[in-house]
């Protein structure tokens, strides 16, 4: 997709083609229309949202796999053969909890729509509808045949537009943005803390076992108790700092107002930045409350879309963009 100053270019180069002067050109390309959230998740906020991926559903599987991986090890290798029953009762609870709020934010991040633009609605009947004012100009994407709102990307892997895009990420097999950002937080978070969590119960297990005997440390062989401690580690390692970084990242997107593919592409300045208390609170779904950390909870703080919006049909135009003429 083409940065703004390019968007005002095209409009440039347009224009002079057709003898109009070019000295309000890019006034004009910065008074693109942002349209209405309601009238574009109209037609899918009610669908079933997955992407068929090959690599995405597979990364996604991967990811279910590993958390199965951790769950095993830690019930079967150190809980279960623990003689000590409370610490046993307290950190298999603490962990079944964290893991499972960790998969039922994947599956959130992963089958909700993340702000997807109709298909096919750039025609001549649905602009019109819009009633635009003169000197205003609408985009439209060459890729899904949709008009672009302000802040939406393409992404060539759902191949659809998305409303504040931040990247397609095939750990989730999705797309993350406006719509499900706060459920691939979550994920991140809630990884990062039982990586964690993990890494504190190897240490502690291994300095139990050196102290012990290694035979009554695990129901397992020594060797066997080793290699799946080490991997356990490993992953956890690895894990924490990634999904550690990948939070704070998010985060920092949503307190600046700036998505990621935003930021990479200098698309900054372009649009009224709300302060980060707000920019959170539309993230999670209104103020905070112990509601921001559950996957369950719905986007509250957002407005209610109204009765289903038929879009006008008609063939699609063949202009990438359009100006609405003055009067």
């Amino acid at each position: 997709m083409k940065s703004p100053v390019h968007r005002c270019r095209d409009v440039e180069h347009s224009r002079g083609q057709g003898g109009v002067g070019a000295g309000t050109n890019c006034l004009q390309a910065e008074q693109r229309i942002p349209i209405s959230k309601d009238v574009i998740t109209s037609s899918s906020a009610s669908a079933m949202w997955f992407i068929r991926d090959a690599c995405g559903i597979m990364c996604a599987v991967i990811t279910w796999l590993l958390v199965f991986y951790a769950e095993f090890v830690v019930l079967f290798v150190m809980l279960l053969p623990s003689k000590n029953l409370t610490y046993s009762i307290v950190n298999g609870t603490l962990f079944n909890f964290l893991a499972f709020l960790a998969l039922a934010s994947h599956l959130r991040a992963m089958c909700t729509d993340p702000g997807a633009v109709p298909k096919g609605n750039a025609t001549k009947e649905y602009i019109e509808s819009l009633q635009l004012k003169p000197g205003q100009v609408v985009y439209k994407c060459p890729k899904c045949c949709s008009i672009k709102p302000d802040r939406a990307h393409h992404c060539s892997v759902c191949k659809r537009c998305i409303r504040k895009m931040d990247h397609h990420c095939p750990w989730v097999n999705n797309c993350v943005g406006e719509n499900n950002q706060k459920y691939f937080v979550l994920f991140t978070m809630y990884i990062a803390l039982i990586s964690l969590h993990t890494l504190v119960m190897v240490i502690f297990h291994f300095l139990n076992c050196f102290e012990d005997d290694w035979t009554k440390c695990s129901s397992f062989s020594p060797p066997a108790t080793v290699i799946l401690l080490i991997l356990l580690c490993f992953e956890g390692l690895l894990f924490l700092i990634f999904t550690s970084v990948m939070f704070g990242t998010q985060v920092h997107s949503i307190c600046t107002d700036e998505t990621g593919i935003e930021r990479l592409k200098g698309e900054t300045g372009k649009w009224g930045k709300v302060p980060c208390r707000e920019a959170m609170q539309m993230a999670f779904g209104g103020p905070l409350s112990l509601s921001w950390c559950s996957p369950f909870s719905g986007l509250s703080c957002k407005k209610s879309p109204p009765e289903h919006i038929s879009i006008p049909q008609g063939e699609i135009i063949d202009e990438d963009v359009i100006e609405i003429p003055l009067e």
